[in-house]
């Protein structure tokens, strides 16, 4: 399938004892739903996804596709530096009736780039389920190459990237790259870092899965919208009404500052799991001035 818009890279909220708030998670299902984003991603990095069991893992994207019942674009969360694991959690995924999965790039095993594309592909031919790769060298230590994105973009149903490199030259490379080899239709780029959404989408980028939206989905939206319809004008107003927060919001390892920000609103969130840790008092400060001054608290 193809997807643009705002999606959200959702927490998952835990109970004080650390097990799953699962009343919590449909509770702020149905509020980003209400605030009219287009797509939730369950555990993904930005929901700890490497410190859940693959049993609560599976409890969670379950509890995902059952509360959304159709109402948005449901991203299952699937990412392994384990091609085998991240294989089994996509097979679980598209079982369960997930409409899209998000596989990080393999982190640590840094391969190269004919193995990452022979990691994608395994994958994508295993399975029926769209996919969206996902790269994010500041957590994994390995960024695609252009050349390896317009490999993946020949494989049927990889149908998306997810790109938080920061280098805004080199999506426009990578863009470049497609449109001259006529697959710009074929993979649908996607901003992962918040701050970068309107550069991004300035060049050909069709939307943003976005950790700051669990906190302000509404103004995301508008900006990723009015970008999508050419408002740009509007879209930058958006862009620099957010951009304190957004930063805020990654002032230390996410999802430490949405989780944080999210207790601050009364919302469900809970604690983080180790080796996470609660902020310090003076972020906890800056987060709580930029939640003020943004109207939210």
């Amino acid at each position: 399938m193809r997807f643009e818009g705002t999606a959200v890279a959702m927490v998952t909220p835990f109970h004080e004892d650390g097990s799953i708030d699962e009343e919590g998670y449909r509770q702020n299902i149905n509020w980003l739903i209400d605030n009219d984003v287009d797509g939730l991603v369950a555990v993904g990095t930005t929901g700890e996804s490497a410190t859940l069991t693959h049993d609560e893992h599976r409890k969670v994207l379950d509890i995902l596709i059952d509360e959304v019942d159709g109402r948005v674009t449901t991203i299952a969360g699937t990412g392994s530096n384990a091609t085998s694991e991240a294989l089994d959690l996509t097979k679980y995924a598209d079982d369960a009736g997930a409409d899209m999965a998000l596989l990080i790039t393999p982190y640590y095993n840094k391969p190269q780039q004919h193995g990452v594309i022979e990691h994608y592909t395994q994958i994508a031919n295993s399975v029926d389920i769209d996919l969206i790769a996902y790269n994010v060298p500041s957590r994994t230590s390995l960024d695609m190459a252009p050349q390896t994105i317009v490999e993946l973009a020949k494989v049927d149903n990889i149908a998306a990237l997810k790109e938080a490199s920061s280098d805004v030259d080199k999506a426009s490379k990578t863009m470049k790259l497609l449109r001259d080899e006529g697959l710009e239709d074929e993979i649908v780029i996607l901003s992962g870092s918040d701050e970068l959404t309107l550069p991004l989408m300035s060049i050909g980028a069709r939307g943003v899965i976005s950790a700051s939206a669990n906190i302000d989905p509404r103004t995301m939206v508008q900006m990723v919208n009015n970008i999508l319809d050419g408002n740009y004008d509007k879209a930058m107003e958006l862009h620099y009404q957010q951009y304190d927060l957004i930063k805020a919001l990654f002032i230390e390892t996410s999802p430490a500052p949405a989780k944080e920000a999210l207790n601050m609103m009364g919302m469900p969130a809970g604690p983080l799991r180790l080796p996470l840790v609660p902020m310090l008092e003076e972020n906890k400060a800056i987060l709580r001035k930029a939640l003020e001054d943004a109207g939210i608290l």
